[in-house]
């Protein structure tokens, strides 16, 4: 791939894509290193950063926010922006200006949005303004009040047709890759075989284009209940808990600092006014 990974190299990619979220500088500076293919600046920050206990509170200003810090970084790796709820729902002209403000303010190459046929003339409307789209089906987290909570979408054969439809429609409409979020994996099988473009999975099992997990769960750094999709290959959160504890109680002992972490002064030391 280029020095900096495109549009072009993602759908002319020849072995799975690899996508991992970052919010920060750190984040992104370790997923660049890992060689992801590309950084997801996700609205999951507000679950994973904020402590809320789904998406909807996000605002465009904080994704902002966090991908300027992302990009700033310049990492090889390409660099999609979410666009949050409420960013994209209200008219097409809306809908290019925030998409606008991602690229042009925090720098990303491509933005994500999720949903289907209800959202094929905002898709339109972004490729005509030369911006990149990535969609996003299945399991849209913007939706979990309407689907009642976050559960597995397209399990009978109606709403996988549903599903099916509207992945053929936005692959139409411009989109480049998408993102398929917690589905049957032989539904997901049959929506990666039927696409000209890339599809990512998250919880759609192994037979999408490449896979995306979250930066914190997949280095063990998100406490409490995991889906699961969820595959920890680090204990992080842990080791971190550890690691701030042993720093505590060598305070309280004084076992730290030693005279190894502190400054000495010059020589000959200058005597202090009487």
């Amino acid at each position: 791939m280029n020095e900096h990974v495109t549009v072009t190299d993602v759908l002319q990619a020849r072995q799975p894509l690899v996508m991992i979220t970052a919010y920060d500088q750190l984040s992104a500076r370790i997923v660049d290193a890992a060689e992801a293919d590309m950084i997801l600046v996700g609205d999951s920050l507000g679950m994973v950063i904020q402590g809320h206990t789904n998406t909807l509170q996000v605002t465009l200003d904080e994704v902002i926010y966090h991908a300027k810090a992302v990009t700033r970084t310049k990492p090889k790796a390409m660099v999609i922006g979410d666009l949050p709820y409420l960013s994209y729902h209200v008219s097409r002209a809306e809908t290019v200006r925030n998409a606008g403000r991602l690229v042009q303010e925090a720098g990303v190459d491509a933005v994500k949005l999720e949903g289907g046929r209800n959202r094929l003339t905002m898709v339109s409307s972004l490729i005509d303004a030369e911006i990149p789209v990535m969609g996003h089906l299945g399991l849209t987290p913007q939706s979990v009040n309407a689907f009642g909570g976050f559960k597995v979408q397209g399990k009978t054969k109606e709403a996988g047709k549903v599903i099916m439809e509207d992945a053929l429609r936005l692959q139409d409409a411009g989109i480049f890759a998408l993102v398929l979020e917690c589905v049957p994996s032989e539904l997901a099988q049959e929506i990666t075989q039927s696409l000209d473009i890339p599809t990512i999975g998250i919880g759609a099992g192994p037979y999408c284009a490449g896979q995306v997990l979250v930066f914190h769960d997949l280095l063990g750094m998100s406490f409490g209940h995991q889906p699961k999709f969820v595959k920890a290959y680090a204990d992080l959160g842990s080791q971190a808990v550890q690691a701030l504890q042993q720093f505590r109680h060598e305070v309280q002992t004084g076992v730290f600092p030693t005279l190894a972490h502190s400054y000495a002064a010059k020589k000959p030391r200058i005597k202090a006014v009487e």
